[in-house]
């Protein structure tokens, strides 16, 4: 049965096959770890390495049985109010299994792995798990290895170095007698935060700092101070003020809540219900409220002497600011590992019931399923390869950040910043496509997919909104040189990957010879090293437009210049992660390989893994490619006869890829009690609609006959 056509040729697709055969399972079972997974399919454990490294029983499998555990079971009916309340019941369930909250804090690799796991199960628990573990603990134990030199890692360590009341007050975080919360952003600053002006100014009498909120626009936004969940503390962003001088933004320590409301000083107001799942969202400002001279969480970027006297490394106020929230890039990582799992998730949820879902068919009686159909499939063949550069590009940003050094901060920060703003921005592509593909059925809150469509939402906004995420990203690369990657293969040039972030320079094969035997009418788009090429072409043809473009603006208006260039600008920064996703596609290949390493082996399922991931990239770059065709075709990058092969490549590749979607979405390796809580996953769902006393159930009368 043919399923469509690209270039005037029809393309066949396995899926019928595939989803009636008796040999396929689409709903085994993946237990506890990779090496158990049961798979009917061979090539499921090797593409679950790919996602989850090789570590897979450390890092990823104790969040992963979480995910399946009874606590994290959805509970019907439940109103707002109660699952907001099992939000916090479940942040103190994981708390429980820790041997150390210090030691999850303390790892960027744990809480990404966390919110990857368990935020498509509960969105509104990774909310306050995040902003508890990561933005205020975090925060807490970096002041405290910065002021006192303490080895970061254990909960001993961090209250070892502190006095008694200090220890005791970490004790009860860590225990979550108390629930800490980040209060940052204001009413009226947002990604302008470096401008709040919320106050604490230093009480030389006291010895402390009096918090004060000047006006309605200074009222702290959206953290969750609600007496929901136990009593809290925060950590308050505020406007350090020392004998009158402004010394710029730092984070204080400050009692908010106990059991049964707002502390003395302290006014928490209810925000009106968000989209998505509840959180306790409120203004938040402060009354003339006092707190010692120990909740600054000073360190380099200054601190109060015991002279009264302020010091600090740093001259520049915006430098102390972005130091003291320095915890916000731990958190972009968590972002993204949010946003992969959940588009894996729903993406996962879209293939299976496209293969329960059944239809009619060309011929009277026959029924196939609906993701038989090249108009169904396709789109979720073509997420399938999103979703696996969106998670090979999640790991390379958390193994450089795990890996930076001193040099190296700033491009690892730019590189995780980009990571979360491109992978929350294609999560929300993924979820919408997979909601679509399911109809009305994935409408219905029950069946999993309406929160996390809700859920990307937030994922967007947070630690950072995205667009200005870009903007930071862009004038960065704009204004520096050796961020600009090579030029590509041109019809003048050898093939190389050029030069960019993250990478050194790569060798080309020197130049072309005079028969243009290396241009580009001669290459071909089953050639990796040209594919790599012209990812890093469409790079350098947006930066060069964008530099063009500013430079027609006169100097002196910074403000014209930067709109003149910030669109082209932000479409390099797309291209950049769109490359950075490549180049850690390539890696996989490579390391898939047969005899590749000890761990891949070379027996056949490898082999077939490995020519899974590799169609896998090739479609990832393609599409991408063939968005970027016009000016690749008008730089002299691709011959025009690509542009009539590259839709029919990316057909060959949809079609070659359909049929094993369901092993694909079976290396997520997702648990199956996860996918008992939503009806759709299943193929009886139509069960969970049976009506118990529907007439269908009645039992027909035989009718008597007539005497």
């Amino acid at each position: 049965m043919s399923h469509g056509s690209a270039g005037g040729r029809v393309v066949s697709s396995p899926l019928i096959d595939r989803y009636t055969g008796v040999s396929i399972n689409i709903n085994a079972v993946v237990v506890n770890s990779v090496n158990q997974a049961g798979s009917t399919d061979p090539t499921v454990d090797p593409l679950t390495r790919v996602l989850f490294g090789e570590d897979f029983d450390r890092e990823h499998a104790p969040w992963r049985r979480l995910a399946a555990a009874a606590p994290f079971r959805r509970r019907p009916g439940a109103s707002s109010g109660e699952r907001l309340a099992m939000a916090y019941e479940r942040l103190r369930t994981v708390n429980d299994t820790l041997d150390s909250p210090a030691e999850l804090v303390a790892d960027p690799r744990g809480l990404a792995a966390l919110h990857e796991w368990l935020g498509p199960v509960d969105p509104a628990f990774t909310t306050v798990a995040g902003i508890h573990y990561n933005l205020f603990l975090g925060s807490l134990l970096d002041h405290a290895e910065g002021e006192k030199g303490v080895a970061r890692g254990t909960a001993r360590d961090a209250a070892g170095s502190a006095d008694a009341a200090d220890a005791a007050e970490l004790a009860d975080f860590f225990a979550l007698r108390r629930v800490g919360t980040f209060l940052c952003t204001e009413v009226a600053h947002g990604n302008d935060a470096v401008a709040v002006e919320t106050t604490a100014a230093y009480d030389r009498e006291r010895d402390g700092f009096v918090l004060c909120t000047p006006h309605a626009g200074a009222q702290k936004f959206m953290p969750n101070t609600s007496p929901v969940g136990g009593p809290k503390s925060g950590v308050v962003a505020a406007r350090l003020l020392v004998d009158g001088a402004d010394q710029g933004v730092f984070l204080f320590l400050t009692p908010l809540t106990d059991a049964v409301g707002a502390l003395p000083g302290v006014r928490v107001r209810r925000l009106p219900a968000r989209l998505g799942s509840p959180v306790d969202h409120c203004l938040t400002s402060f009354d003339r409220v006092f707190v010692g001279r120990d909740a600054l969480l000073g360190g380099a970027q200054g601190r109060i002497g015991e002279d009264g006297v302020f010091r600090s490394e740093q001259s520049n106020r915006r430098r102390r600011f972005l130091t003291s929230i320095g915890r916000v890039t731990a958190g972009k990582l968590s972002m993204s590992a949010c946003a992969v799992g959940s588009a894996r998730v729903t993406l996962a949820l879209a293939v299976r019931y496209g293969g329960h879902r059944r239809i009619s068919g060309s011929r009277g009686g026959e029924r196939v399923p609906v993701f038989a159909h090249r108009s169904h499939h396709g789109p979720l063949v073509g997420a399938l390869a999103m979703v696996f550069g969106m998670t090979l590009l999640h790991r390379t940003a958390l193994d450089a950040w795990e890996s930076r050094t001193e040099v190296g901060t700033a491009e690892a920060e730019r590189l995780v910043a980009v990571a979360k703003g491109w992978i929350s921005w294609r999560a929300r592509e993924v979820i919408v496509e997979s909601r679509e593909r399911c109809g009305a059925q994935a409408l219905l809150e029950n069946n999993g997919m309406t929160e996390l469509l809700a859920g990307i939402e937030g994922v967007i906004t947070a630690e950072g909104d995205n667009v200005a995420i870009y903007a930071k990203a862009a004038a960065e690369m704009l204004f520096s040189a050796a961020l600009a990657p090579g030029p590509g293969p041109g019809p003048e040039q050898g093939q190389g990957q050029g030069q960019g972030p993250g990478r050194e320079p790569v060798a080309v094969s020197g130049p072309e010879p005079g028969d243009g035997s290396y241009g580009p009418s001669r290459r071909e788009l089953t050639d990796p090293l040209f594919l790599d090429g012209l990812l890093v072409a469409v790079e350098s043809v947006w930066l060069a437009r964008a530099r063009r473009r500013m430079s027609q603006v006169p100097h002196g208006d910074s403000l014209a210049r930067w709109n003149a260039a910030s669109g082209a600008a932000l479409r390099a920064v797309e291209a950049y992660a769109y490359r950075r996703a490549s180049e850690a596609y390539a890696v996989a290949v490579a390391g898939l390989a047969p005899g590749s390493s000890p761990s891949s082996g070379s027996d056949t399922s490898t082999t077939s893994a490995h020519d899974l991931l590799r169609s896998l990239h090739r479609l990832f770059a393609l599409q991408w490619i063939d968005r970027n065709s016009g000016d690749l075709l008008a730089g002299g990058r691709l011959a025009p006869r690509h542009l009539d092969e590259l839709p029919e490549a990316v057909e060959q590749l949809i079609s070659r890829l359909a049929g094993h979607a369901p092993a694909l979405v079976e290396s997520f390796a997702l648990p199956e009690e996860m996918f008992a809580d939503w009806p759709i996953s299943g193929a009886g769902y139509v069960d969970a609609y049976d009506d118990a006393e529907g007439a269908w159930h009645a039992v027909l009368a035989v009718p008597v006959a007539p005497a």
